[in-house]
């Protein structure tokens, strides 16, 4: 930047407000720098940071081979390519908003129901956060936000907003759960600091944790919600990646089953086909809400992120056929559980232990034994030689506003098994030579040393078995254009 930018220039545009200098965007820039390639680059960083899920691609890719016709980029669709290339309004295409609602409540187990008149279109769950923002807050304002939660909230929904994410502390000895005294107390601090909250913001499956929410807790979260007139915005994302139990429960379901609960122009569900359908390139976000003024302000703000209508019309078909969705997220939960399982024994035959989990295409692991003390800078050292030593990109937990050092987030759905298997290797020979290295001073709390560094084999049978393809996804991070 240069010396005279700033005064040329917005706030928004000299300022750090996207959060990118954060070592949640940093490990991805490790990535970038370095990616893992099993032939061409087989010590390379391998990308566990980004929570994509490529299970099931071949599914869809099938899919797509069998209905040639759903795209208008093919001779059997070609015919519809002028009606869909022209002008549409920002309502979307109605079969689009109807097989969405459909998938919608498959993915939750049909409990739920779903208007097609009350989905609205975004750019991705970034745009979908972002307009849910700007309609229900001013600059200033606060959402209050259980922890811990994404890093890229604080950009999503209040970079260019202006609203606060005020954090309410959630602690391991209950599993990260929520509470209604821990809500109640950052309430009354916010209050009290003559800080107007506005809401409530919580992701349900839970990212980073893997967990859901029981039905008892968000019936506490609506009826705090109605007594404090605020509203409730349930990120749910990751509905479609449930993979055991308990059964997972929307919010939609608790206020269908009991209207009185809460007030319902105050519940509000973004919702995404990144995750559960694997496709955040396609940049499909959805907004429900149960308001119609909010239904009517977010059509109007949709002008700024649309879903292409090639893209609306291609889903509104896939989507629609019922059969190849109850295959596919049954299959996908099939899937997702069998990664799980694989992945936390590889981590516990190290003695690595995670939140036991249900959901998501992620593990929230405890690296804590491995820490020189209990603090987020001994955290951030640590994930420091994990990155640049073991190259592995994983997310510290104080990336996700988690007050206890030494949880990190792993993802294990975006690449294939063998490079799971090369990941699960580096962390056993990383472990394996920390406690080595720490044998010989048993006083000392540390356990590995800064100064390893890790030789990673190429075993001839690895390359001639795997087949060059892509094992973990490109960094959405802008490249500076020098």
């Amino acid at each position: 930047m240069g010396v005279h930018d700033e005064e040329i220039l917005s706030r928004v545009a000299t300022g750090d407000g996207h959060g990118e200098n954060s070592s949640y965007f940093d490990g991805w820039k490790a990535y970038d720098n370095d990616p893992f390639h099993p032939i061409h680059n087989p010590n390379g960083v391998i990308q566990m940071g980004l929570a994509e899920n490529q299970l099931c691609l071949d599914l869809m890719q099938e899919w797509i081979r069998k209905n040639p016709q759903a795209s208008i980029c093919t001779k059997e669709g070609a015919s519809e390519f002028k009606a869909i290339a022209n002008f549409q309004d920002y309502h979307g295409l109605p079969d689009f908003r109807k097989a969405i609602g459909r998938f919608m409540e498959k993915a939750r187990g049909g409990r739920a129901r779903f208007d097609p008149e009350r989905i609205v279109m975004s750019g991705g769950a970034t745009g979908a956060q972002e307009t849910i923002a700007f309609c229900l807050a001013n600059p200033g304002d606060a959402f209050l936000i259980p922890t811990p939660y994404y890093p890229a909230f604080d950009r999503d929904f209040g970079w260019r907003t202006g609203v606060q994410l005020i954090p309410v502390r959630c602690h391991s000895h209950d599993n990260f759960k929520i509470t209604e005294a821990e809500l109640a107390a950052a309430y009354r601090k916010a209050r009290d600091s003559k800080i107007r909250v506005k809401g409530i913001l919580i992701t349900n499956p839970s990212n980073p944790l893997g967990t859901t929410m029981d039905r008892e807790t968000l019936r506490t979260l609506a009826s705090f919600a109605n007594e404090e007139r605020i509203h409730l915005v349930c990120d749910e994302i990751f509905s479609g990646t449930v993979f055991d139990g308990p059964e997972y429960v929307s919010v939609a379901e608790i206020l269908q089953e009991d209207p009185s609960i809460c007030d319902g122009d105050l519940i509000h569900i973004v919702y995404s086909l990144s995750k559960d359908l694997g496709v955040p390139g396609f940049r499909v976000g959805i907004i429900y809400s149960y308001n119609d003024a909010v239904v009517s302000c977010a059509r109007r703000m949709s002008s700024f992120g649309l879903v292409s209508t090639q893209t609306q019309r291609l889903l509104a078909s896939m989507l629609g056929d019922d059969d190849f969705t109850t295959d596919f997220l049954a299959e996908t939960r099939r899937r997702l559980m069998h990664r799980h399982r694989a992945f936390t024994a590889g981590l516990e035959g190290v003695g690595i232990r995670c939140l036991q989990s249900n959901a998501g295409l992620f593990c929230w692991m405890s690296l804590k034994p491995l820490l020189k003390d209990a603090t987020a800078e001994a955290e951030v050292e640590l994930w420091r030689v994990i990155v640049d030593e073991v190259k592995l990109n994983i997310s510290p937990g104080s990336s996700f506003h988690c007050a206890e050092p030494g949880w990190f987030r792993a993802c294990f759905a975006n690449m294939d098994e063998d490079t799971m298997e090369t990941a699960l290797r580096r962390i056993r020979t990383f472990v394996r030579r920390a406690d080595g290295a720490a044998a010989p001073r048993p006083k000392t709390k540390k356990r590995w040393d800064a100064t390893l560094r890790l030789s990673l084999p190429r075993r001839l049978e690895e390359l001639t078995v795997l087949t060059p393809r892509l094992m973990s996804p490109r960094s959405p991070l802008v490249q500076a254009a020098t």
